[in-house]
């Protein structure tokens, strides 16, 4: 039960619940799951934690000399890989999945059609890019770290 059940159940009302759209959840985890905007869609209860822990890295990594080559900026690719794959998840579950798990007493159906496929298409290939690039910099900064890549030029 959402906090919207919950508050309706308290006032003695009985009003169906909020129908959340999977295309919507999708397109939130693939472009702002850094943040956790689709937890936030969802009425999860700690959707919070993830937005503060990103925007904790964030802050940190303004700290650094050069911000993108920084522990705290490296460690976000963890939450941006985690929106990633919730939002492949979100779009490839079937409707009646999404309808029982997050609409369950809101008396409607979802039928998406093509709109999940392509978000799935789209993370897919946004995903891989951000990455590669993501795990590219690990790497260098790894290897810069240890000594690795000592009189080269980068």
């Amino acid at each position: 039960m959402d906090m919207e059940q919950n508050r309706s159940a308290a006032a003695g009302r009985t009003e169906p619940a909020r129908h959340r759209s999977k295309v919507i959840v999708a397109l939130l985890a693939a472009v702002l799951g850094v943040f956790g905007a689709h937890w936030w869609y969802l009425g999860r209860p700690r959707a919070w934690m993830v937005t503060l822990a990103s925007c904790v890295l964030i802050v940190l990594a303004q700290f650094y000399p050069v911000w993108w080559d920084n522990p705290p900026f490296l460690l976000l690719i963890v939450p941006v890989t985690a929106g990633f794959i919730e939002a492949l998840v979100f779009s490839l579950k079937p409707d009646a999945w999404f309808d029982a798990r997050y609409n369950a007493g809101s008396g409607k159906t979802t039928r998406t059609g093509w709109g999940p496929v392509l978000i799935a298409i789209f993370t897919t290939l946004l995903g891989s890019s951000v990455m590669l690039f993501g795990i590219a910099l690990i790497v260098m900064h790894v290897y810069k770290a240890l000594g690795w890549l000592d009189g080269y030029v980068l």
